[in-house]
């Protein structure tokens, strides 16, 4: 099991940054594969950026250039920079594992409202 916890999320306008931390209830790096994804109203939900075990980060092209995905090892938390933020970017916002086929676990969400 894995519990994983969002925070961070909020209102901002456009241009501003957030950041969002995803807390794990275990060391991330018995975790196969983080990530991000979001899904705004009446859309699917979209992956937004990956962190695999081996370490290498992979992006959706919508965010490449503006959102950065790290990770605190010592905290098991992995953090969503966002950077340069549009209206197109509101969504709630969730953190993702995957351990295995069958094996996933998501987060509650946080929200995230870009306007002016």
């Amino acid at each position: 099991q894995v519990q994983l916890v969002e925070s961070g999320g909020g209102l901002v306008q456009p241009g501003g940054s957030l950041r969002l931390s995803c807390a794990a209830s275990r060391s991330i790096f018995s975790i196969g594969t983080l990530d991000w994804y979001r899904q705004a109203p009446g859309k699917q939900r979209e992956l937004v950026a990956t962190l695999n075990r081996g370490g290498i980060i992979n992006y959706a092209d919508s965010v490449k250039g503006r959102f950065t995905l790290s990770r605190d090892n010592a905290k098991n938390t992995v953090y969503l920079q966002m950077n340069s933020l549009k209206a197109e970017d509101t969504a709630v916002y969730y953190c993702h594992a995957l351990r295995g086929i069958g094996d996933d676990y998501w987060g509650q969400g946080t929200q995230v409202t870009v306007s002016s």
